[in-house]
């Protein structure tokens, strides 16, 4: 997930406003009683970085909106906490028949929507129809881009490689507390993708009456109905109170859940897009907690008596090298690219504390990750001898890097920039800067142009698939890599539908390994994601999938 999101600029003045804005949640949480005591603490209140993309989670792709949903929507298929593998969640368990073209989902009884309709097997259907059945631009990438990417297409597109292609073929409910979703062909990664946010369960009623799928405008600049603005309806512990644009969000406890209601009847996301600001409202108590903390930051929040939570890092930090330049077309100079480049030190020196240094394309702890990857040690001799070999002793490269952005694995841009620059420098390399804002400049360049060289990118995996790591750089053809390769596209191809998970493990690991062998970027680290609380929080349930959900938190006085 890179987060497609525009950014703005935050002057001091709106810094200022939100940061009283958030003040003013913080006093409205009634810490004290009418006769003086002390009362318990019940509002949560998290700095957001950016108003949610949407409401609805089935036209969101970013980490906001997946926040927002993840406390107003559940789906079929929860994480382990802690963890990115996949849980029971609305549904209590599941079979898959031995073809696995049919999934067999145990519903959990007597759930119910927030506008007080039941959970059953015909809203699970209803759900899927809805999905399978998205036409015009609802089909654009900027809004159902999950269901595109897992299921493959619609049940009609005018676009020829949507048109009936999607893996998704009916479903059936034979009573209440049982749905039977058929595929036309085998998708492995189904019940974990089914942990994502897209795929939250949804009130059909209140789809129906507010509209949900009337989005007016095109895919460049949707228009989102009232359904995504102002009423999502879920499941979840939590029900949309209210979203001000540019300020904040408020959610309220749903007072019919299901589960564990838990301390937090009240939560705030006050919208502050500058990490400075971010802080210094942490530091302020004008908000519990915020994400994205700048490893700088770090050290100074800790020796003040804040807490720093890490998530477990589920991501990759890459330097692409985009053969469509020619410079780089050459597997001798990505080569010497690879071994100039010093990763212990480039860690060490400017990502937070605990990021582990990258081999593959995917995190360790992903099934298909192989330590017989070539490896490319950090020998500035050997990257010399390779330039030499191809005549290119004195070459001269473009090296694009995005500003005014923090990403969770890429969270200093430039300063891992400067790092790998003076690198390449040491063995003759000359470094050509070309720096340009995030969104939408840098992400259209790197992605839909070929006019660049080396450049930085990253990817935060979605749910545990390596499908959703390489399937995602390296799946077919793309202008960030800048070449055809069908025998590495069929083998990625054909790993992600292999339905015995030995085998598909195995068909992942050759895949990795065959494209170390190739190069078209490197791997640089899986870098450590921070989050900043005040010490009143207590069991933030951190998640490398960002699956945290604050009916578990607690607040001490």
């Amino acid at each position: 997930m890179r987060t497609f999101l525009r950014a703005t600029a935050l002057t001091a003045l709106a810094g200022l406003a939100l940061t009283a804005c958030a003040a003013s949640d913080r006093d409205a949480t009634g810490d004290e009683t009418a006769d003086g005591g002390s009362a318990e603490r019940d509002t949560f209140i998290f700095a957001a970085s950016s108003d949610p993309a949407s409401l609805d989670p089935a036209f969101a792709n970013d980490g906001e909106s997946f926040r927002v949903a993840r406390q107003i929507f559940e789906g079929l298929v929860g994480t382990e906490p802690g963890t990115a593998d996949p849980a029971p969640l609305l549904a209590e368990s599941w079979e898959v028949s031995e073809d696995g073209l049919t999934y067999t989902f145990d519903l959990k009884a007597d759930v119910m929507f927030h506008d007080g309709t039941p959970f059953d097997g015909e809203a699970v259907c209803a759900n899927f129809e809805r999905w399978n059945s998205f036409t015009g631009v609802l089909q654009s990438e900027s809004l159902s881009y999950y269901w595109q990417k897992v299921n493959g297409g619609f049940a009609t597109s005018d676009v020829e490689s949507l048109d009936g292609t999607g893996k998704y073929e009916s479903c059936e409910a034979p009573d209440e507390t049982t749905a039977v979703i058929h595929l036309r062909s085998p998708l492995p990664e189904f019940i974990s993708a089914l942990s994502l946010p897209s795929f939250s369960m949804q009130s059909p009623t209140a789809l129906e009456e507010y509209g949900a799928d009337d989005v007016s405008g095109d895919s460049a600049a949707p228009v989102l109905p009232e359904y995504a603005t102002a009423h999502p309806t879920g499941t979840g512990p939590y029900l949309f109170e209210s979203w001000s644009p540019g300020q904040e969000v408020v959610l309220t406890a749903n007072p019919d859940y299901w589960g564990e209601q838990g301390q937090i009847r009240r939560i705030v996301f006050p919208i502050i897009d500058d990490a400075t600001a971010r802080r210094q409202a942490l530091q302020a108590g004008d908000i519990d907690g915020y994400d994205l903390v700048g490893p700088a930051d770090v050290e100074a929040l800790e020796e003040a008596g804040f807490q720093i939570v890490n998530r477990e890092p589920f991501n990759i930090l890459y330097l692409g090298m985009n053969q469509a330049d020619p410079e780089l077309a050459d597997l001798r100079v990505r080569q010497a690219i690879a071994h100039a480049i010093n990763k212990e030190a480039l860690v060490a020196q400017t990502l937070p504390e605990g990021t582990e240094v990258a081999t593959n394309f995917v995190p360790p702890s992903v099934a298909g990750w192989s330590d017989s990857v070539a490896t490319y040690d950090y020998d500035p001799e050997k990257a010399k001898a390779l330039l030499a070999e191809a005549g290119k002793s004195d070459l001269t490269i473009d090296f694009n890097y995005p500003t005014n952005v923090s990403r969770p694995y890429m969270p200093t841009p430039e300063q891992v920039f400067q790092s790998i620059s003076a690198d390449l420098q040491e063995v003759g390399i000359t470094v050509n800067p070309v720096p340009e804002p995030w969104n939408p400049e840098y992400l259209d360049r790197m992605q839909g142009t070929p006019d660049h060289g080396l450049h930085l990118l990253g990817w935060t995996g979605d749910y545990n698939d390596t499908y959703n790591f390489i399937g995602v750089f390296f799946g077919g053809t793309s202008m960030e890599w800048g070449f055809d390769d069908p025998e590495l596209f069929q083998m990625i191809g054909d790993a992600r539908y292999q339905t015995s998970v030995e085998d598909q493990t195995a068909a992942y690991e050759a895949a990795n390994e065959a494209i170390l062998e190739r190069l078209p970027g490197v791997p640089l680290a899986h870098p450590v994601p921070s989050l900043a609380f005040s010490p009143s929080v207590q069991g933030y349930p951190a998640s490398p999938v960002q699956d945290e959900v604050y009916n578990v938190i607690t607040l001490e006085d």
